[in-house]
């Protein structure tokens, strides 16, 4: 399946070649390597085949080569444009693999920024093509996914139903996952115009935005195909540039959902000003200006892997659960409120 990565900080900026390119396990290097603390083993006697859930091993067998995006926020629209007010995100699409790509690199190493999404794609059947690959944009709010609404063929019609006349005609690709980020944003906008879409909401909102959309897609399922749907896999993020809220979700009665961490630490050891490496304890940074007393700002990331070694500096996300980062950074896990009868079995996976 696909990978994303976010960070957001009311006050430390992050360099985007330091999270998303040099570390080890980066997600630019994950369209095929990949890193379960507390779900797979890892190590060198260990591999995917080492799991007993054969789930697992599917999802973590594909090659995440189908595309990559990047959105991160900026001031540059709030200093030059009149009546645009907090940072507005930029955005870089391209099929080309991550590492390899010149741009990409060149762009991240020169890039900073206090909210960032990264996602490397794996298609569920879509074309692959620029416009399809995440995130994925309306006004100031950003969204992306990993997973896949099952069946999307069957319910996309009445899906498209349920979206303000600006969230659809916003869609520029054939995907799942840009249906629910414009069904997110109708939810949080109450079908709001296009205008709406430059507000902020209260991070309350957009936790009932977000819990609104995954209840809706399953309602939709069960209207159209009854016992016969399958589960869905929905890690959703969504951000406005200063607040963000994630899903780790899939509605089986037994089956986990995606991965999903986030830390309140990783930050440091990501960030090259301070001491640490993020691939290995007896690594040495040679490039730190800060010292080892130094603190680092307030910060989150969340990400379908951890990007450093350290395990201690990761919290596996409860399956079912939704995480939210405050404009102050506090985070909350809350579970998804869903009625188990949406609980679906999985025909390949009995």
């Amino acid at each position: 399946m696909c990978r994303w990565f976010a960070y957001i900080s009311p006050e430390e900026p992050c360099l985007l070649s330091d999270v998303l390119v040099e570390p080890a396990n980066a997600i630019s290097k994950q369209c095929s390597e990949h890193y379960l603390p507390k779900l797979l083993p890892h190590g060198e006697e260990h591999d995917l085949d080492d799991s007993n859930d054969k789930l697992m091993q599917m999802r973590n067998s594909l090659l995440n080569m189908d595309g990559l995006g990047v959105a991160w926020y900026t001031q540059a629209a709030e200093n030059y444009v009149k009546n645009v007010e907090g940072q507005r995100p930029a955005l870089y699409k391209t099929q080309s693999p991550p590492i390899s790509d010149f741009n990409f690199r060149n762009l991240c190493s020169n890039t900073e920024t206090q909210c960032l999404f990264a996602h490397i794609r794996a298609t569920s059947g879509s074309v692959v093509t620029q416009v399809n690959s995440h995130p994925f944009v309306f006004g100031r709010h950003v969204f992306m996914h990993n997973g896949v609404i099952s069946n999307f063929s069957n319910i996309r019609r009445d899906m498209t139903d349920l979206l303000s006349f600006d969230a659809y005609c916003n869609i520029l690709g054939s995907t799942d996952s840009e249906h629910a980020a414009a069904l997110y944003i109708t939810n949080l906008t109450n079908n709001g115009p296009k205008s709406t879409w430059e507000k902020e909401y209260p991070i309350g909102e957009m936790l009932s935005a977000m819990n609104k959309t995954l209840v809706q897609i399953m309602e939709l399922q069960q209207k159209h195909l009854g016992e016969k749907a399958a589960p869905n896999s929905l890690n959703f993020c969504a951000t406005d540039g200063r607040k963000m809220v994630a899903t780790r979700f899939r509605n089986h009665a037994t089956q986990q959902p995606p991965s999903l961490y986030w830390s309140e630490f990783a930050g440091r050891t990501l960030n090259h000003k301070f001491p640490g490496n993020p691939d290995g304890a007896n690594l040495v940074n040679e490039v730190a200006t800060k010292g080892t007393d130094e603190k680092i700002g307030k910060h989150t990331i969340i990400a379908s892997e951890p990007t450093t070694y350290d395990e201690g500096e990761w919290h596996l996300i409860h399956a079912n659960c939704m995480l939210t980062v405050d404009e102050n950074g506090t985070e909350k896990e809350v579970p998804v409120e869903y009625d188990a009868k949406f609980n679906a079995v999985d025909p390949n996976f009995p």
